[in-house]
């Protein structure tokens, strides 16, 4: 019993997941369809993908950019710029929750170097924001963008259609942002500089390299699960157990919830006329109340507007902490350093969410 409680206060979400599930089966009770609810390729991908990042930040690349960009800062906003920066443009390939697992971390080093830890509340705020949206341009930026550009089919020229003007504008922001970090001069040097495995560098990035050949279906999933389970079991065992297994869990618990829902026919139609012509504004509110995965696998049984669930699904990673599970990683992170000022981080997040938010809507009404 003290296991059990000790994962649902870890991993809330996964606990939700898996009680919708078996909830649901009560409904449809379990027969020949149920395997047909798991989308494997996105299982697949996404098991490989937190493969291969993790190798990457094990070989030192991540570490070693972040140093040579922040050694060049003079004050506490270029360091902003550059932190900000590499967790906007990072999570367009590592993914949010990795981008900020690194470098959140890591501002609170260099800010703990020039002693200036009193900007590093607004610092991982404006690392949040930035990961979570710049993670939006590509499929492989998030896991819902991977889920729903893999459940729709949908080309990369459909895909950046709907992304990329949100991008640019959340670019635009994201930088504003850093405005409200103070321009004081500071001069910040490394003594000591992050190992680089060039070796596993290179095995990585040549890993990474095939998931993309899949992304955009030139090989086929099998073929790439077959060379990461290969390459781990040849050079790196231990690589193969660094994936998030709990948020694997959780895409499997949901695809049960979802694909039973969808066989109750009431509840079907039900959530199809809601959705039908709000696809962007509710799938952004139910963000808000079970975070934008579990949102994004959810919704898309009852809608085939992508293009307005995409963006809705993005932007709804904004809001409350909850709405992006990549947010409760900052918060977690920022909670473990010296002194952390938990409530002013909420008033700041909720504050710098609620604007971007905003513009962001405002953007795409605008641009249709």
């Amino acid at each position: 019993m003290s296991k059990v409680i000790r994962l649902i206060r870890y991993d809330p979400v996964l606990t939700i997941a898996a009680l919708a599930a078996l909830i649901s089966c009560f409904f449809v009770p379990p027969d020949r369809c149920y395997p047909g609810y798991i989308d494997f390729r996105t299982i697949v991908l996404l098991y490989c993908l937190m493969t291969v990042v993790s190798g990457l930040r094990r070989a030192g690349a991540m570490e070693s950019l972040a140093q040579a960009l922040c050694a060049r800062a003079k004050s506490t906003r270029a360091i902003g710029v550059f932190l900000v920066g590499l967790c906007f443009f990072s999570s367009m390939l590592i993914t949010n929750d990795v981008a900020l697992l690194t470098f959140v971390p890591f501002a609170s080093v260099v800010l703990g170097m020039a002693g200036r830890r009193e900007s590093l509340c607004r610092m991982t705020v404006l690392q949040t924001a930035a990961a979570n949206l710049g993670s939006m341009l590509t499929p492989v930026g998030n896991p819902q963008n991977l889920y729903l550009y893999s459940h729709y089919g949908m080309s990369l020229g459909a895909f950046f259609s709907a992304t990329f003007p949100l991008w640019l504008l959340s670019l635009a922001g994201c930088m504003a942002g850093c405005l409200l970090l103070p321009k004081t001069a500071i001069d910040v040097s490394f003594s000591v500089k992050p190992a680089l495995n060039r070796k596993m560098l290179a095995l990585y990035t040549a890993l990474f390299a095939v998931c993309l050949l899949t992304v955009v279906r030139i090989l086929p999933w099998p073929a790439l699960l077959f060379c990461v389970i290969l390459a781990g079991l040849v050079f790196e065992r231990k690589g193969l157990l660094e994936a998030d297994f709990l948020l694997l869990l959780t895409f499997a618990a949901f695809f049960v919830f979802a694909g039973n829902l969808a066989r109750i026919g009431a509840v079907s139609r039900l959530l199809g006329r809601l959705l039908d012509g709000r696809e962007y504004l509710l799938s952004l509110l139910t963000s808000q109340i079970i975070s934008n995965v579990p949102a994004a696998l959810l919704l898309s049984e009852f809608t085939d507007n992508a293009r307005a669930l995409l963006q809705g699904i993005n932007v709804g990673g904004l809001g409350t902490p909850i709405a992006s599970l990549a947010s409760l990683i900052s918060l977690k992170i920022y909670a473990r350093t010296d002194s952390p000022h938990i409530g002013r981080f909420l008033l700041e997040f909720t504050a710098v969410s609620a604007v971007l938010l905003l513009v962001l809507s405002a953007g795409r009404a605008l641009l249709g």
